[in-house]
């Protein structure tokens, strides 16, 4: 039973799963700072715009008390569609950050295999004394 809880400790403890709860709890945080945005920042904006008209409150009545809240809806859309965009805007920023701190245009060739090389000394040495192509017909 003992080995169960050390194996279950090095697994919490690993870094990758420590980094996966940060990013999950940032996330969680960062959508409902997208949602507050959107809720109380542009759907207003929007019902300005519109003479008044609140989306998220928009519902088609089914039956009786069944309604269909498309509004919500719509709403939770924009919703994803902003974070999308946001998440976009930070990867593009977190890719220019890597290629100027980083600098990964600067790629070096990997180090050639003691056999690649001899391939290689094989290739260049047979190239001028190969026979010519034959002409297409």
């Amino acid at each position: 039973m003992r080995s169960f809880f050390e194996e279950f400790k090095k697994f919490i403890l690993r870094g990758n799963v420590v980094d996966l709860a940060v990013g999950v709890v940032i996330g969680t945080a960062f959508g409902k700072i997208v949602e507050s945005l959107v809720r109380d920042i542009f759907m207003p904006i929007v019902g300005l715009a519109t003479g008044g008209f609140d989306v998220s409150a928009q519902s088609i009545t089914l039956y009786k008390d069944a309604k269909l809240a498309w509004g919500a809806f719509a709403q939770t859309l924009i919703t994803f569609a902003i974070v999308g965009f946001c998440m976009f805007l930070v990867v593009k920023g977190m890719n220019a950050l890597h290629k100027y701190i980083l600098k990964d245009d600067e790629v070096k060739p990997a180090e050639l295999t003691p056999t690649e090389k001899l391939l290689t000394e094989i290739r260049d040495l047979l190239k001028p004394s190969a026979p010519p192509a034959p002409p297409p017909t």
